[in-house]
């Protein structure tokens, strides 16, 4: 199981045009039915990680990816309206992903966006895509005290299995853990699904 994962490893995802995903969210469709949309929290310094998170969702889950640092509609110098406008944009996606890289978890912005949509999401609606810096070690990761209060999104290649014995199939997971201690997992296709 992977649960956190290194800086640069979306890379092959990172071939996407960010123009599209600046865009206020409204009601996105394709073919008719209504596209799963995403808020994604990050930290202005995280393009390029930020490009291949956005290029992986949409192209492997087909939902509809904002995120405010492209938004040409918020205010050219961060104010209280850019606080307004990010919280309208947070309560009108259906899910909040937090790209938490070591310089988002020290964001102050990072921090105030995960905490407005943990008010507007709640656990069931909110997961973390933890990255840690490329070749380092899970304990450089700076992240780790969030992971046992947000789900957060994980990969098992196969090998893993449930309490019960049977195998978890390969793919990405939202693992969360429940007051009774327990970790679930739901897998990342079916989490987009459920609004």
């Amino acid at each position: 199981m992977r649960s956190i994962f290194e800086q640069g490893s979306l890379s092959a995802y990172s071939q996407v045009r960010l123009d599209d995903s600046r865009a206020p969210i409204l009601e996105h469709s394709q073919y008719g039915a209504r596209k799963t949309t995403v808020f994604i929290s990050h930290k202005h310094d995280d393009l390029d990680d930020l490009k291949g998170l956005l290029g992986f969702l949409e192209n492997r889950y087909g939902v509809k990816v904002y995120i405010d640092s492209r938004d040409s509609s918020m205010p050219k110098t961060t104010s209280a309206q850019t606080a307004l406008n990010i919280r309208e944009r947070i309560k009108g996606c259906d899910k909040f992903i937090l790209l938490a890289t070591n310089g988002a978890i020290e964001s102050k912005w990072c921090n105030w966006e995960l905490g407005y949509g943990d008010a507007q999401k709640f656990k069931k609606h909110i997961a973390l895509f933890q990255m840690k810096p490329e070749n380092a070690s899970d304990s450089a990761y700076k992240g780790s005290e969030y992971m046992s209060i947000y789900p957060y999104i994980t990969y098992y290649n196969g090998t893993e299995t449930y309490t019960d014995g049977s195998p978890i199939p390969h793919g990405y997971y939202v693992r969360r853990q429940e007051s009774d201690g327990k970790n679930y997992i739901t897998p990342l296709s079916d989490w987009f699904q459920d609004r």
